[in-house]
């Protein structure tokens, strides 16, 4: 029984064309994707807030990955939207797979972004710290740490409208629903439900991301039946951010197909 009420989020649309999914990562909002707009001139930019995270409010209980792919087909559902681009980065980015996976007929394409499968068991322990230190002292009192593994050290230095807006958003974030979110890819194994993706996927990784997560792109490119791997140069774990007219060459060229 899932604690996910989808009546609590709105959906923000903008541009014409195919609709495109867009799944943001820990911590943040559906501003993450603000970057990706010129893609409005081409595609239908489909945005939401997850749970416990921006206007949307924090769930009254656990929840998992699972529950949260089930929001998204609830919430496509709702607006009439059969079939659409999907593209999820970090938590967003195991959203995406396991929708993409449960879902097959509703996806035209796949995009996974610095993400993977399941965490590595020191991960998942780092998960549960994270969890605590959100509940005890607040989000705010992790940004310094988050922002050294979503940055490389010159855009961290150079205070780039990426990092400034990072920083704003996990400031302003609730601990309960960044905890909650924490516990979610703590438990989360899709590796079996990985290997069942049919949909034509592009997996993309800062190449300067951690070990974990340069070892989860290779796995999910050799998993996905098709998949390929593209690497940004000089970008860690928001690497779209970090690299954005990098990243919308390689998106607009494999959506296009």
């Amino acid at each position: 029984m899932t604690n996910l009420n989808s009546n609590s989020i709105s959906l923000e649309r903008r541009g014409s064309g195919p609709p495109l999914v867009l799944l943001h990562c820990l911590g943040v909002d559906h501003h993450f994707w603000d970057f990706a707009g010129e893609l409005a001139r081409d595609y239908t930019l489909i945005s939401y807030d997850l749970p416990g995270h921006g206007r949307t409010p924090v769930p009254s209980g656990a929840y998992t990955i699972e529950d949260l792919s089930d929001q998204l087909a609830e919430l496509l559902a709702r607006h009439n939207i059969a079939r659409a681009h999907i593209a999820g980065i970090s938590f967003g980015g195991l959203v995406a797979q396991q929708f993409a996976a449960t879902n097959p007929a509703s996806v035209d394409h796949l995009i996974l972004v610095d993400t993977t499968p399941r965490y590595t068991d020191e991960l998942r322990a780092m998960w549960a710290q994270r969890a605590a230190a959100a509940r005890s002292a607040g989000v705010k009192a992790l940004v310094d740490g988050l922002l050294k593994i979503w940055f490389t050290p010159q855009s961290v230095a150079d205070n780039t409208e990426a990092v400034q807006y990072v920083r704003a958003a996990l400031e302003k974030s609730s601990g309960e629903g960044y905890a909650l979110a924490c516990e979610a890819l703590a438990a989360a194994d899709l590796r079996a439900t990985a290997t069942k993706i049919v949909t034509p996927t592009l997996v993309i990784c800062g190449d300067d991301d951690i070990p974990s997560f340069l070892d989860a792109a290779r796995w999910l490119e050799g998993n996905i039946k098709g998949a390929r791997l593209a690497w940004l140069a000089k970008a860690r774990h928001a690497s779209v951010i970090e690299r954005p007219s990098e990243a919308l060459t390689i998106m607009r060229k494999f959506l296009r197909g």
